[in-house]
């Protein structure tokens, strides 16, 4: 019995990279077959090419902006700011999150008014972000640091209390303290709810960046985008759009990897894993 387990534990191992490029190859298809047809599309006439351009032109319109060294100087800015403001806002939120989680008192004081606060559009203090810091790099960081919080808060706060109170118990039987009971217990209770909140908040930074380039900026994907629109190169536009999109899914998979390096002792992810 033992052996058969063994045998069938490693050919599951086996199996698990053939799974993961299939279910890759599954998820290709349909961003493919609408490239496809957009390209043929274009290629017919029905898509006119100053408002939307084939997706042939906006890949020579990449080559082009990448030969010239402004692409990745251009991206680089864009993931320097968008990653700089997750490890600031996502820092704040994770803690607050954990510290209302384990404490009703913190809970008391603090969550009315952040979430009276969050109900706000961060967006919508774009003016006044200007005023207080201008339009450098600073404001920039405090929009994007500011959109990832509220993600990262509430559900590092809904992983914490929803922790099951019996394991916490159970824990304190043991003789935990308070340190040892939040990273046995806890934490690892807690971090699906947190990587779900890092979903979301991936989601909503790429957006922040997105806006605060576009409205006030020199460098970074959303400047190159709108320099391109006054130049009236709409190719150039799509191809900011794609780069955009592009990253937040990058960001995503790197997620969904921290998730089972992370979370693969847990038999949901487990299952996930061999069933997809």
């Amino acid at each position: 019995m033992t052996v058969l387990s063994l045998e069938t534990s490693a050919g599951r191992r086996r199996e698990a990279p053939l799974a993961g490029l299939a279910r890759a190859a599954a998820g290709a298809i349909l961003p493919l077959g609408l490239l496809v047809v957009w390209e043929g599309m274009s290629r017919a006439g029905l898509i006119a090419g100053n408002v939307l351009p084939a997706p042939s032109a906006v890949l020579a319109a990449g080559i082009e902006t990448a030969r010239s060294g402004e692409l990745a100087q251009h991206l680089w800015v864009s993931a320097a700011r968008a990653f700089a403001g997750l490890v600031v806002g996502g820092a704040i939120g994770f803690v607050l999150g954990v510290v209302n989680g384990v404490s009703d008192a913190a809970h008391r004081y603090t969550d009315t008014t952040l979430q009276m606060a969050r109900n706000v559009p961060h967006l919508a203090l774009i003016p006044l972000v200007i005023l207080w810091f201008g339009i450098g790099e600073e404001s920039k960081l405090f929009l994007v640091a500011l959109g990832v919080f509220f993600p990262l808060y509430i559900n590092t706060l809904h992983g914490v209390r929803s922790v099951d109170p019996q394991l916490v118990e159970m824990g304190r039987a043991y003789g935990m303290g308070r340190l040892e009971l939040f990273r046995t217990v806890i934490l690892p209770g807690a971090l699906p709810s947190v990587f779900v909140g890092l979903r979301f908040a991936l989601g909503v930074m790429w957006l922040t960046l997105i806006v605060a380039e576009t409205i006030s900026s020199e460098t970074g994907l959303g400047h190159m985008a709108m320099q391109a629109r006054e130049f009236l190169q709409t190719d150039v536009v799509v191809l900011a759009i794609l780069i955009y999109a592009l990253l937040g899914k990058v960001a995503d998979v790197a997620t969904r990897a921290l998730e089972g390096l992370f979370l693969g002792w847990r038999p949901e992810f487990q299952r996930v894993g061999g069933a997809k």
